[in-house]
């Protein structure tokens, strides 16, 4: 054999393992979720976003919303006065319309949508049957939301809404302690929570039959210090939680280091799937959007990355035989 053909042929053995290695590997899962969804010119950005870089997200709605004044002032969180929320209520009816047709636009482009409750409210002291009374009011304002604001429904928004939202978050990522609100979800037909906080990225565990995601804590800052990978929580961190448009380019890139850091961790890694969470507000003048657009146009157009909702996660997991029954 001559000297050049033994030379290729060693450099082909050696190539063989790290190809089939790199085949053996599964894709580095990134899931972006939005809490609130309520914000239209956001819902738009926001759409807009995943439709340039390939990416499907999930969208927590927040179902007040979607109230007008008569459903405002029936509303009654469990044990709350009648007609309050901590986020607000819709302002108008046309502004319900323009975001109706931002969820039914967002669903046919294959995000999710999933429920962040309506009010707003700390849960981790409800019961049980508190936790069903708030996913019930989810469900009868999402049922009857075309017809509240006398818009024609579209052929399938009902199917939507008895079978196509699987997800819940607590708000403030307050879950229950004990089986309480796990019951619940259960009941209102959920299979996924997303309401943990996991000390990094961790796999999802199962847990009487609901599948539980947790957002990451991932380090931040000039001393990388542990945060949760969340929009509100670096708002909080960088400044103090009051609006700081000075220094948004300096929070961005802060953030966007934050988050390309916890990405390649996994991607050079074992591929645990990465979670990060943002709500429909602007924080420090855009800074934490910016950086999710930078973050999303960077990796979400890799072969071996996909940028998916938490329901296209699910089966993508299972696949790979890792869904645990404890571990969070």
């Amino acid at each position: 054999m001559s000297r050049s053909l033994l030379s290729a042929c060693l450099s082909v053995s050696l190539l063989v393992p790290a190809i089939a290695e790199a085949a053996d590997r599964p894709k580095q899962l990134v899931i972006i979720s939005f809490d609130g969804a309520h914000n239209n010119a956001l819902w738009l950005k926001s759409r807009e976003m995943a439709a340039k870089n390939g990416a499907h997200f999930t969208y927590f709605l927040s179902c007040t919303f979607l109230m007008n004044e008569a459903a405002k002032k029936a509303y009654q969180a469990p044990h709350q006065k009648r007609g309050k929320s901590n986020v607000g209520f819709a302002q108008s009816d046309d502004e319900i319309r323009e975001r109706l047709g931002n969820i039914w636009h967002a669903h046919l482009e294959g995000h999710d949508i999933s429920s962040h409750a309506c009010g707003h409210f700390d849960g981790r002291l409800w019961s049980e049957a508190d936790w069903s009374a708030e996913y019930a009011t989810f469900h009868a304002t999402l049922e009857n939301a075309w017809k509240s604001v006398r818009l024609q429904e579209p052929a399938g928004w009902q199917d939507l809404v008895e079978h196509g939202i699987k997800g819940f978050r607590a708000p403030y990522l307050s879950a229950t302690a004990g089986a309480d609100m796990i019951t619940a979800e259960k009941k209102a037909g959920f299979t996924y929570d997303a309401s943990l906080v996991t000390k990094g990225p961790a796999m999802p565990v199962e847990e009487d039959g609901i599948i539980r995601f947790g957002l990451p804590l991932i380090p931040e800052g000039p001393n990388d210090k542990p945060i949760i990978g969340m929009d509100y929580n670096l708002f909080v961190r960088h400044s103090k939680g009051e609006e700081d448009t000075a220094d948004s380019a300096e929070f961005e890139d802060r953030a966007y280091a934050a988050f390309k850091e916890a990405f390649d961790k996994q991607y050079a890694g074992v591929r645990i799937p990465l979670q990060l969470g943002f709500h429909f507000v602007e924080m420090n003048g855009g800074a934490y959007w910016r950086a999710l657009d930078r973050l999303v146009s960077d990796v979400c157009h890799r072969t071996d990355v996909a940028c998916v909702s938490y329901s296209e996660a699910i089966p993508m997991i299972e696949a790979r035989g890792k869904l645990q029954t404890s571990g969070l």
